[in-house]
């Protein structure tokens, strides 16, 4: 396994998924992505130091249903012509062999409330090209609702169309600096 070296690494748009899951009319779940997003890890001396920077695109949103899509981007969920991104930013960075936990604010929305996504380092590599890549595969739980996201309808067996909890999943890749 490669190190992880400090520095500022870059995000690896082409290797990584930002994504959400939320359960539908109580039965089954929609999972969606988003594919405008940038961050950067920073790596520290201190591991514990550490710190991760991201945005998102809202518009970028795609479930694989147009419709849904672009309800998504409107007044009711994100409202993405007002608030046009999601942004991260750390707070602690944790690694404990394969066991990472970051925790930060995250806003969306412009609610700006605290997370912490916990999951697995899976290591660092070079690749067949000389570069120093590491990956991580971390979730968190928010409540939508949290968010300013209210927008729900009664299905007529009883409960509501959109659950308030969110998993948010994040299996990504960074590139480490040039030395």
């Amino acid at each position: 396994m490669a190190e992880l070296t400090t520095g500022t690494w870059n995000y690896d748009a082409t290797h990584s998924e930002v994504g959400f899951t939320v359960r539908h009319a109580g039965i089954t779940k929609v999972r969606g992505s988003f594919s405008q997003v940038e961050a950067e890890l920073t790596i520290a001396e201190n591991i514990a130091e550490s710190t991760v920077e991201a945005t998102v695109g809202m518009d970028s949103v795609s479930t694989g249903n147009a419709d849904r899509d672009g309800h998504l981007r409107g007044a009711d969920f994100f409202d993405a012509e007002n608030h046009p991104e999601m942004i991260f930013t750390s707070t602690s960075f944790e690694l404990d062999g394969q066991d990472l936990t970051i925790a930060g604010n995250l806003t969306i929305k412009g609610e700006t409330r605290p997370v912490t996504f916990t999951g697995e380092f899976t290591g660092a590599v070079v690749d067949a090209f000389g570069a120093t890549r590491a990956g991580a595969s971390v979730t968190t739980t928010i409540s939508r609702k949290d968010f300013g996201i209210t927008w729900n309808a009664a299905v007529e067996a009883g409960g509501v169309l959109v659950s308030d909890k969110v998993v948010i999943n994040l299996d990504v890749a960074f590139i480490a600096p040039e030395s």
